[in-house]
């Protein structure tokens, strides 16, 4: 496990996504610590406690060890509705989120409209349990012929939303690659295909269509963070 969660982290590294990476390491270290404390091999415990003190002095470790979930979605999964990967984290103390995907925009084909996305995502965050009150989202602008009907579609989106007494501020940037959301309760939930890693259904009435639970998955890698266990560089 020590690892595996090393590798994701010199992978996150070598993305130049520091924060994260540095989230990985400390767990990594944590774990592989752990073994070496359970060996009781030569050197004697001053030897490993004054590598223990060096590295959280350096990482700045978490006593309860609880940096880093990782969800690894396989290709062609069901059952990984935003719910699933968001509701944990949605607590009652969330008033405010920032979502960055630079791909919130109109598709070609309807029904893999990445609005659509981001239309369900605000339902599920306008369903609760959490009292939002505010959601950034900052995107690039579609590159063709659908600029106008993806400003169109968010700012259906935007004026909605003032129904349910929730405020959408969007921004574009033509250099933004992360994909990341935040919620000001601290935790960070990073996607590795953003809010897009459904497939396609078959058809219209096929099942998945409408439910998201339902429906396959690209294969993905989830990277959930907690602020206070992150030293910022």
């Amino acid at each position: 496990a020590g690892a595996e969660t090393l590798k994701r982290a010199v992978e996150l590294d070598l993305a130049s996504r520091f924060q994260e990476s540095l989230v990985c390491y400390q767990e990594g270290i944590d774990l592989l610590l752990q073994v070496v404390k359970g060996t009781g091999r030569g050197g004697g415990s001053r030897t490993r406690g004054g590598l223990t003190a060096e590295l959280c002095d350096t990482f700045s470790c978490s006593s309860d060890g609880k940096y880093h979930k990782q969800i690894r979605i396989e290709e062609n999964a069901t059952g990984f509705c935003y719910e699933k990967l968001f509701q944990e984290y949605l607590t009652e103390t969330v008033s405010e989120v920032w979502v960055e995907d630079p791909y919130i925009r109109q598709a070609h084909q309807a029904s893999r409209c990445l609005l659509y996305n981001f239309l369900r995502f605000c339902e599920m965050i306008v369903k609760g349990p959490c009292k939002v009150k505010t959601i950034h989202l900052l995107t690039s602008y579609d590159e063709g012929s659908g600029r106008s009907q993806q400003v169109s579609g968010l700012e259906e989106i935007q004026q909605s939303l003032r129904s349910y007494e929730v405020t959408l501020n969007i921004a574009f940037s033509s250099s933004i690659h992360d994909r990341e959301i935040r919620f000001n309760n601290g935790w960070m939930i990073k996607i590795g295909r953003g809010l897009d890693y459904f497939k396609k259904p078959r058809g219209r009435f096929s099942i998945g269509y409408c439910d998201l639970d339902l429906r396959p998955c690209h294969e993905t890698t989830v990277d959930i963070f907690h602020t206070k266990h992150t030293k910022k560089m």
